[in-house]
């Protein structure tokens, strides 16, 4: 498609998206769940091969949060399936065009099934630098911060960390997101305003972005207005302009702060 208007130089480094209507979807057509979510799993490979092609390095994706799990059983066991799926289909695309797969939530309470394969493509895609796509699943952003407490307290037990030194940089190393850039940008599809406790300390400076667009309807296009309306913001980070132009490069200011 065409990007008319998308400048290249300016683009967020690290998407977010919280991908949701599948069912609504699948509602307005009278049609099952299970079809809304089989659909939305193409977007999933619209998103992430137009995000690889453009240049953007990071991108995850709220797959499957801890709520979801009390959805019905047939539903459950459908999205796993999906899951066991998608990552069985793509993992050669992956290894193709250098995508490194990274997974944060709980990953034990997933099915066997489903854990071995997502444990086996992310250490296939180690090594790969070219990007890298994060799905969200059994998470929780509440239930990530209090693992993040209980390692930081355990570190302070074994007299490897210092409570009074614990800063925002200590914090962020114990979370699931430890090394990668906070997004720059958060997508909610669907009309939602509402984060579904998703990156709650992680989305503290994230542009927001909602469509009404429900996800198994958000393509290519839909990416390109939600990218080109972060260009046409400008981040303060709590700073006035005259402040700003002496706190970012212009580098910095595309690419969102790193902290």
């Amino acid at each position: 498609m065409e990007l008319d208007g998308l400048d290249k130089t300016r683009l967020p480094q690290h998407v977010a998206i919280i991908m949701d209507g599948n069912g609504r979807w699948a509602k307005l057509r009278s049609k099952s769940r299970i079809e809304g979510h089989r659909l939305g799993k193409t977007s999933v490979r619209a998103i992430v091969e137009m995000s690889r092609k453009i240049g953007i390095r990071y991108l995850s994706l709220y797959a499957f949060s801890t709520e979801n799990w009390f959805r019905p059983h047939e539903e459950v066991d459908a999205l796993m399936g999906l899951l066991e799926h998608y990552l069985t289909a793509e993992q050669v695309k992956m290894m193709r065009y250098g995508i490194r797969l990274l997974a944060v939530g709980d990953r034990s309470r997933l099915p066997a099934n489903v854990r071995r394969i997502l444990e086996k493509v992310i250490e296939l895609t180690r090594e790969n630098k070219r990007m890298s796509v994060i799905l969200a699943l059994s998470y929780s952003g509440r239930d990530e911060i209090v693992r993040m407490a209980q390692g930081l307290a355990r570190d302070v037990r074994d007299g490897k960390s210092d409570p009074e030194k614990i800063d925002e940089q200590a914090i962020a190393a114990h979370l699931d997101t430890a090394g990668m850039p906070d997004p720059d940008l958060l997508i909610r599809t669907s009309g939602e305003m509402r984060v579904s406790n998703f990156f709650l300390w992680q989305i503290a400076y994230s542009e927001l972005y909602v469509t009404p667009t429900l996800w198994p309807d958000f393509r290519e296009k839909e990416y390109l207005q939600a990218l080109l309306e972060y260009q046409r913001r400008r981040r303060r980070f709590g700073r006035t302009d005259e402040q700003l132009e002496e706190f970012l490069s212009p580098s910095v200011e595309a690419g969102g702060r790193q902290s």
